[in-house]
Protein backbone atom coordinates (compact mmCIF):
# COMPACT_ATOMS: atom_id res chain seq x y z
CA UNK A 1 0.00 0.00 0.00
CA UNK A 2 1.91 3.08 -1.24
CA UNK A 3 -0.33 6.72 0.47
CA UNK A 4 0.07 10.25 -0.58
CA UNK A 5 -1.10 12.23 2.71
CA UNK A 6 -1.94 15.97 1.74
CA UNK A 7 -1.62 17.87 5.12
CA UNK A 8 0.24 20.88 5.97
CA UNK A 9 3.45 19.45 7.28
CA UNK A 10 6.55 21.04 9.35
CA UNK A 11 8.50 23.39 9.38
CA UNK A 12 5.09 25.04 7.99
CA UNK A 13 3.06 26.20 11.26
CA UNK A 14 -0.27 26.20 9.11
CA UNK A 15 -3.31 24.56 10.12
CA UNK A 16 -2.78 21.00 11.53
CA UNK A 17 0.80 21.01 10.36
CA UNK A 18 2.07 19.04 13.90
CA UNK A 19 -1.13 17.04 13.46
CA UNK A 20 0.60 15.98 9.71
CA UNK A 21 3.55 15.28 11.24
CA UNK A 22 2.47 12.70 14.08
CA UNK A 23 0.61 11.04 11.12
CA UNK A 24 3.36 10.61 8.68
CA UNK A 25 5.74 9.78 12.04
CA UNK A 26 3.41 6.88 12.87
CA UNK A 27 3.16 5.61 8.95
CA UNK A 28 7.42 5.68 9.25
CA UNK A 29 7.58 4.01 12.31
CA UNK A 30 5.45 1.33 10.34
CA UNK A 31 7.82 1.62 7.29
CA UNK A 32 4.97 1.89 4.96
CA UNK A 33 5.72 3.33 1.74
CA UNK A 34 3.72 7.16 1.33
CA UNK A 35 4.61 10.43 0.30
CA UNK A 36 3.80 14.09 2.24
CA UNK A 37 2.38 16.63 -0.28
CA UNK A 38 2.65 19.32 1.57
CA UNK A 39 1.96 22.96 1.89
CA UNK A 40 5.07 25.32 0.52
CA UNK A 41 7.22 27.36 3.34
CA UNK A 42 7.27 31.31 3.20
CA UNK A 43 11.42 30.64 3.25
CA UNK A 44 13.64 28.16 2.04
CA UNK A 45 14.32 25.43 5.33
CA UNK A 46 15.46 22.16 5.59
CA UNK A 47 12.91 19.74 5.73
CA UNK A 48 12.50 17.00 8.76
CA UNK A 49 14.79 13.72 7.99
CA UNK A 50 13.60 11.17 7.25
CA UNK A 51 10.25 12.10 5.49
CA UNK A 52 10.06 12.17 1.58
CA UNK A 53 8.04 15.36 1.23
CA UNK A 54 7.05 17.33 -1.74
CA UNK A 55 6.01 20.95 -1.54
CA UNK A 56 3.65 21.10 -4.03
CA UNK A 57 0.27 23.76 -3.02
CA UNK A 58 0.27 27.38 -1.51
CA UNK A 59 -2.19 28.76 1.22
CA UNK A 60 -3.98 31.12 -0.39
CA UNK A 61 -3.39 29.83 -3.93
CA UNK A 62 -6.46 30.09 -6.47
CA UNK A 63 -4.53 26.62 -8.30
CA UNK A 64 -3.65 24.53 -5.26
CA UNK A 65 -6.67 21.91 -6.77
CA UNK A 66 -4.54 21.08 -10.30
CA UNK A 67 -1.02 21.14 -8.83
CA UNK A 68 -2.21 18.92 -5.59
CA UNK A 69 -4.00 16.09 -8.51
CA UNK A 70 -0.40 16.58 -10.48
CA UNK A 71 1.48 16.10 -7.83
CA UNK A 72 -0.89 12.67 -6.71
CA UNK A 73 -0.29 11.49 -10.30
CA UNK A 74 3.10 11.54 -10.05
CA UNK A 75 3.36 9.84 -6.54
CA UNK A 76 1.70 7.18 -7.88
CA UNK A 77 -0.30 6.13 -5.27
CA UNK A 78 -3.19 3.44 -4.31
CA UNK A 79 -4.56 5.82 -1.44
CA UNK A 80 -4.70 9.39 -1.16
CA UNK A 81 -5.40 10.62 2.30
CA UNK A 82 -6.25 14.50 2.86
CA UNK A 83 -5.73 15.89 6.69
CA UNK A 84 -8.32 18.52 6.62
CA UNK A 85 -10.03 21.49 8.17
CA UNK A 86 -11.84 24.13 6.08
CA UNK A 87 -9.03 26.69 5.52
CA UNK A 88 -6.39 24.32 5.22
CA UNK A 89 -5.95 25.93 1.46
CA UNK A 90 -6.51 29.52 2.63
CA UNK A 91 -8.10 32.09 4.75
CA UNK A 92 -9.78 33.70 1.36
CA UNK A 93 -13.30 31.69 0.65
CA UNK A 94 -12.50 31.16 -2.69
CA UNK A 95 -8.90 29.78 -2.31
CA UNK A 96 -10.25 27.55 0.75
CA UNK A 97 -13.61 26.25 -1.25
CA UNK A 98 -11.90 25.42 -4.20
CA UNK A 99 -8.99 23.63 -2.39
CA UNK A 100 -11.46 21.44 -0.96
CA UNK A 101 -12.52 20.08 -4.05
CA UNK A 102 -9.33 18.33 -4.62
CA UNK A 103 -10.58 14.91 -2.81
CA UNK A 104 -13.53 14.46 -4.47
CA UNK A 105 -11.14 15.25 -7.83
CA UNK A 106 -9.01 12.61 -6.77
CA UNK A 107 -11.67 9.87 -6.36
CA UNK A 108 -12.97 11.10 -9.50
CA UNK A 109 -9.52 10.56 -11.17
CA UNK A 110 -10.09 6.27 -10.10
CA UNK A 111 -7.68 6.86 -6.64
CA UNK A 112 -9.12 5.44 -3.47
CA UNK A 113 -9.37 8.72 -1.34
CA UNK A 114 -9.95 9.00 2.16
CA UNK A 115 -10.51 12.55 4.27
CA UNK A 116 -9.93 13.29 8.05
CA UNK A 117 -12.21 16.22 8.59
CA UNK A 118 -10.91 18.05 12.19
CA UNK A 119 -14.45 20.00 12.58
CA UNK A 120 -17.81 20.36 10.79
CA UNK A 121 -18.51 24.33 9.78
CA UNK A 122 -21.90 23.82 11.34
CA UNK A 123 -20.52 24.04 14.40
CA UNK A 124 -17.82 26.63 14.39
CA UNK A 125 -19.42 30.47 15.68
CA UNK A 126 -18.26 32.17 13.35
CA UNK A 127 -18.74 35.71 15.07
CA UNK A 128 -15.49 35.03 16.74
CA UNK A 129 -14.04 34.75 13.18
CA UNK A 130 -14.45 38.35 12.49
CA UNK A 131 -17.00 37.00 8.99
CA UNK A 132 -19.02 40.10 7.48
CA UNK A 133 -21.66 37.32 5.77
CA UNK A 134 -21.93 34.27 8.72
CA UNK A 135 -25.09 32.80 6.75
CA UNK A 136 -23.13 33.27 3.17
CA UNK A 137 -20.26 31.31 4.75
CA UNK A 138 -22.22 28.40 6.28
CA UNK A 139 -24.49 28.13 3.17
CA UNK A 140 -20.92 27.96 1.47
CA UNK A 141 -19.64 25.66 3.81
CA UNK A 142 -22.44 23.15 3.36
CA UNK A 143 -21.71 23.17 -0.23
CA UNK A 144 -18.16 22.03 0.51
CA UNK A 145 -19.36 19.25 2.86
CA UNK A 146 -21.41 17.78 0.33
CA UNK A 147 -18.16 17.76 -1.85
CA UNK A 148 -15.71 15.98 0.80
CA UNK A 149 -18.72 13.97 1.10
CA UNK A 150 -17.60 12.78 -2.45
CA UNK A 151 -14.25 10.59 -1.20
CA UNK A 152 -14.35 6.95 -0.94
CA UNK A 153 -14.47 7.20 3.10
CA UNK A 154 -14.35 10.61 5.60
CA UNK A 155 -13.05 10.15 9.47
CA UNK A 156 -14.68 12.59 11.72
CA UNK A 157 -13.02 13.62 15.51
CA UNK A 158 -16.42 13.59 17.57
CA UNK A 159 -19.61 11.26 17.47
CA UNK A 160 -21.63 14.24 17.29
CA UNK A 161 -20.17 15.53 14.15
CA UNK A 162 -21.01 11.84 12.61
CA UNK A 163 -24.70 12.07 13.61
CA UNK A 164 -24.72 15.22 11.66
CA UNK A 165 -23.18 14.24 8.85
CA UNK A 166 -25.42 11.43 8.66
CA UNK A 167 -28.92 13.22 9.65
CA UNK A 168 -28.13 16.47 7.53
CA UNK A 169 -26.07 15.31 4.56
CA UNK A 170 -27.81 11.61 4.84
CA UNK A 171 -23.94 10.66 4.76
CA UNK A 172 -23.03 6.64 4.93
CA UNK A 173 -19.36 7.00 4.54
CA UNK A 174 -18.58 8.16 7.90
CA UNK A 175 -15.96 6.77 10.77
CA UNK A 176 -15.60 8.49 14.08
CA UNK A 177 -11.78 8.13 15.05
CA UNK A 178 -10.57 10.18 17.85
CA UNK A 179 -8.24 12.80 17.53
CA UNK A 180 -5.26 11.05 19.36
CA UNK A 181 -1.97 11.26 21.50
CA UNK A 182 0.18 13.12 19.96
CA UNK A 183 3.33 10.97 21.03
CA UNK A 184 3.97 9.33 23.86
CA UNK A 185 2.03 9.46 27.10
CA UNK A 186 4.15 10.40 30.10
CA UNK A 187 2.73 8.91 33.61
CA UNK A 188 1.95 11.96 36.36
CA UNK A 189 4.96 12.69 38.26
CA UNK A 190 4.35 15.65 41.09
CA UNK A 191 7.97 16.01 41.46
CA UNK A 192 8.17 17.79 38.38
CA UNK A 193 5.68 20.21 39.43
CA UNK A 194 7.20 22.51 41.94
CA UNK A 195 5.25 22.63 45.29
CA UNK A 196 6.66 26.49 45.02
CA UNK A 197 4.73 27.22 42.64
CA UNK A 198 1.22 27.16 40.83
CA UNK A 199 2.23 27.04 36.99
CA UNK A 200 -0.71 27.76 34.71
CA UNK A 201 -0.23 27.01 30.76
CA UNK A 202 -1.86 28.48 28.13
CA UNK A 203 -0.79 26.52 24.50
CA UNK A 204 -2.07 27.91 21.48
CA UNK A 205 -2.46 30.11 18.10
CA UNK A 206 -3.59 33.12 19.26
CA UNK A 207 -5.82 36.00 18.56
CA UNK A 208 -9.00 34.09 16.83
CA UNK A 209 -11.23 32.32 18.63
CA UNK A 210 -8.48 31.63 21.21
CA UNK A 211 -7.92 34.45 23.27
CA UNK A 212 -6.18 35.46 26.27
CA UNK A 213 -8.11 38.36 27.56
CA UNK A 214 -10.28 36.40 29.80
CA UNK A 215 -6.90 34.52 31.70
CA UNK A 216 -5.28 37.65 32.50
CA UNK A 217 -8.90 39.40 33.29
CA UNK A 218 -8.72 36.27 36.12
CA UNK A 219 -4.71 36.43 37.06
CA UNK A 220 -4.78 39.32 39.83
CA UNK A 221 -7.67 37.18 41.61
CA UNK A 222 -6.04 34.11 41.56
CA UNK A 223 -2.42 35.72 42.02
CA UNK A 224 -4.45 37.17 45.62
CA UNK A 225 -5.17 34.01 46.70
CA UNK A 226 -2.11 32.02 45.14
CA UNK A 227 0.67 34.46 45.63
CA UNK A 228 3.21 32.08 43.90
CA UNK A 229 0.69 31.32 40.81
CA UNK A 230 2.99 31.51 37.76
CA UNK A 231 0.96 31.85 34.18
CA UNK A 232 3.07 30.93 31.21
CA UNK A 233 1.73 31.64 27.47
CA UNK A 234 3.12 29.75 25.23
CA UNK A 235 2.08 29.48 21.03
CA UNK A 236 2.30 32.28 18.40
CA UNK A 237 0.08 34.17 16.49
CA UNK A 238 -3.21 32.96 14.72
CA UNK A 239 -2.11 33.29 10.92
CA UNK A 240 -4.97 36.11 10.63
CA UNK A 241 -4.10 37.50 14.36
CA UNK A 242 -0.58 38.54 13.66
CA UNK A 243 0.61 41.09 15.99
CA UNK A 244 -2.23 39.68 18.64
CA UNK A 245 0.93 38.34 21.49
CA UNK A 246 2.59 41.03 20.93
CA UNK A 247 0.15 43.17 22.02
CA UNK A 248 -0.24 41.44 24.81
CA UNK A 249 3.81 41.15 25.79
CA UNK A 250 3.74 44.85 25.85
CA UNK A 251 1.19 45.14 28.23
CA UNK A 252 2.17 42.05 30.52
CA UNK A 253 5.91 41.25 29.63
CA UNK A 254 7.05 42.73 32.79
CA UNK A 255 4.42 41.08 34.98
CA UNK A 256 6.73 39.06 37.31
CA UNK A 257 4.09 35.98 37.29
CA UNK A 258 4.08 36.08 33.51
CA UNK A 259 6.31 34.14 31.61
CA UNK A 260 5.84 34.61 27.23
CA UNK A 261 7.35 31.04 26.19
CA UNK A 262 7.16 31.58 22.08
CA UNK A 263 6.17 28.63 19.66
CA UNK A 264 7.38 25.43 21.46
CA UNK A 265 8.76 22.95 19.18
CA UNK A 266 7.96 19.23 19.82
CA UNK A 267 11.41 18.58 21.62
CA UNK A 268 10.25 21.46 23.94
CA UNK A 269 6.58 20.11 25.00
CA UNK A 270 8.23 17.58 27.90
CA UNK A 271 9.68 19.88 29.64
CA UNK A 272 7.05 22.49 29.67
CA UNK A 273 4.34 20.23 30.21
CA UNK A 274 5.36 17.98 32.66
CA UNK A 275 6.48 20.54 35.40
CA UNK A 276 2.95 22.60 34.79
CA UNK A 277 0.50 21.96 37.24
CA UNK A 278 -2.65 23.05 34.87
CA UNK A 279 -3.62 23.25 30.95
CA UNK A 280 -5.88 26.05 30.56
CA UNK A 281 -7.85 26.18 27.24
CA UNK A 282 -9.42 30.17 27.24
CA UNK A 283 -11.53 29.62 24.05
CA UNK A 284 -14.73 31.55 22.75
CA UNK A 285 -15.35 28.61 20.58
CA UNK A 286 -14.31 25.75 18.99
CA UNK A 287 -12.09 24.64 16.02
CA UNK A 288 -12.64 20.68 16.83
CA UNK A 289 -11.65 18.55 19.37
CA UNK A 290 -8.92 20.36 20.90
CA UNK A 291 -5.18 19.11 20.33
CA UNK A 292 -4.10 21.15 23.05
CA UNK A 293 -5.82 19.02 25.56
CA UNK A 294 -5.05 15.92 23.86
CA UNK A 295 -1.15 16.90 24.56
CA UNK A 296 -1.79 17.82 28.28
CA UNK A 297 -3.35 14.49 28.94
CA UNK A 298 -0.13 13.20 27.25
CA UNK A 299 1.60 14.84 29.73
CA UNK A 300 -0.66 13.65 32.30
CA UNK A 301 -1.83 17.20 32.85
CA UNK A 302 -5.18 18.39 34.63
CA UNK A 303 -7.16 20.96 32.23
CA UNK A 304 -9.22 23.94 32.74
CA UNK A 305 -11.32 24.31 29.57
CA UNK A 306 -13.94 27.24 28.66
CA UNK A 307 -17.33 25.40 28.48
CA UNK A 308 -17.79 25.23 24.71
CA UNK A 309 -19.69 22.18 23.58
CA UNK A 310 -17.10 20.58 21.55
CA UNK A 311 -14.88 20.40 24.37
CA UNK A 312 -17.71 19.32 26.57
CA UNK A 313 -18.33 16.60 24.26
CA UNK A 314 -14.59 15.61 24.09
CA UNK A 315 -14.33 15.22 27.94
CA UNK A 316 -17.92 13.12 27.77
CA UNK A 317 -16.48 10.85 24.58
CA UNK A 318 -12.89 10.06 25.35
CA UNK A 319 -12.93 10.40 29.33
CA UNK A 320 -10.81 13.48 30.28
CA UNK A 321 -11.17 15.17 33.37
CA UNK A 322 -11.35 18.82 32.75
CA UNK A 323 -13.31 21.39 35.23
CA UNK A 324 -15.00 23.94 33.00
CA UNK A 325 -15.83 27.66 33.39
CA UNK A 326 -17.98 30.16 31.11
CA UNK A 327 -15.77 31.44 28.50
CA UNK A 328 -16.55 35.57 29.44
CA UNK A 329 -16.88 34.62 33.18
CA UNK A 330 -13.01 35.67 34.43
CA UNK A 331 -14.30 35.36 38.00
CA UNK A 332 -15.61 31.76 37.05
CA UNK A 333 -12.29 30.66 35.75
CA UNK A 334 -10.32 32.24 38.56
CA UNK A 335 -12.54 30.38 41.32
CA UNK A 336 -11.41 26.93 38.57
CA UNK A 337 -7.86 28.04 38.93
CA UNK A 338 -7.90 28.77 42.57
CA UNK A 339 -9.82 25.40 43.75
CA UNK A 340 -7.34 23.38 41.94
CA UNK A 341 -4.08 25.59 43.74
CA UNK A 342 -5.43 24.46 46.86
CA UNK A 343 -6.34 20.86 46.23
CA UNK A 344 -3.21 19.00 45.32
CA UNK A 345 -4.93 15.54 45.75
CA UNK A 346 -7.47 16.55 43.27
CA UNK A 347 -4.66 17.72 40.78
CA UNK A 348 -3.63 14.14 40.67
CA UNK A 349 -6.62 12.17 40.47
CA UNK A 350 -6.92 14.71 37.15
CA UNK A 351 -3.30 14.07 36.12
CA UNK A 352 -4.22 9.90 36.65
CA UNK A 353 -7.12 10.28 34.59
CA UNK A 354 -5.93 12.41 32.18
CA UNK A 355 -2.68 9.68 31.31
CA UNK A 356 -5.12 6.58 31.36
CA UNK A 357 -7.32 8.74 28.39
CA UNK A 358 -3.64 9.29 27.04
CA UNK A 359 -3.10 5.17 27.10
CA UNK A 360 -6.17 4.47 25.19
CA UNK A 361 -5.55 7.00 22.69
CA UNK A 362 -2.03 6.42 21.38
CA UNK A 363 -1.21 7.80 17.41
CA UNK A 364 0.05 3.99 16.91
CA UNK A 365 -4.13 2.86 18.17
CA UNK A 366 -5.70 5.14 15.98
CA UNK A 367 -3.39 5.12 12.91
CA UNK A 368 -3.98 1.35 12.93
CA UNK A 369 -7.89 1.81 12.73
CA UNK A 370 -7.01 4.15 9.67
CA UNK A 371 -5.12 1.60 8.05
CA UNK A 372 -7.57 -1.50 8.31
CA UNK A 373 -9.97 1.34 7.06
CA UNK A 374 -7.71 1.99 4.19
CA UNK A 375 -7.32 -1.95 3.35
CA UNK A 376 -11.32 -2.31 3.24
CA UNK A 377 -11.40 0.18 0.71
CA UNK A 378 -8.66 -1.15 -1.47
CA UNK A 379 -10.16 -4.72 -0.89
CA UNK A 380 -6.87 -5.62 1.05
CA UNK A 381 -6.99 -8.29 4.01
CA UNK A 382 -6.06 -5.88 6.98
CA UNK A 383 -2.94 -6.70 8.47
CA UNK A 384 -3.20 -4.71 11.51
CA UNK A 385 -6.63 -4.74 13.73
CA UNK A 386 -9.08 -1.40 14.20
CA UNK A 387 -8.80 -0.47 17.96
CA UNK A 388 -9.67 -2.42 20.52
CA UNK A 389 -10.16 0.54 23.17
CA UNK A 390 -12.59 2.93 20.91
CA UNK A 391 -15.21 1.30 18.44
CA UNK A 392 -15.22 2.60 14.85
CA UNK A 393 -18.18 3.52 13.66
CA UNK A 394 -19.05 3.33 9.95
CA UNK A 395 -22.69 2.83 7.94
Amino acid sequence: MRIALVSAFPPSRHHLSEYGFHLADELRRRQLDFVVLADELASEQPELPGFVVRRCWRVGALNNVPRVLSAIRQSQPDLVWFNLVYSSFGANPVAAFAGLCAPALSRASGLRTHVTLHHLMENCNLRHADINFPRLYHFAGSIATRILLRADSVSVLLERYRRVLRQRYGATNIGVRPHGTLGTPYPPDPGLRPATEFRMLALGKWGRYKRLEVLFEALPAVLDAVPHATLLIAGCDHPNRAGYLAQLQQKWGAHPRVRFLGYLEEDEFEDVFRSAHVAVLPYLSSGGPSGVAHIAARFALPIVAASIDDLVRLADEEGLALDTFDPENSAELAARLISLAQDSGRRERMAEQNYRVALNTTMPRIVASYLAEFARLLGEQPQIPVTPEREVTTA
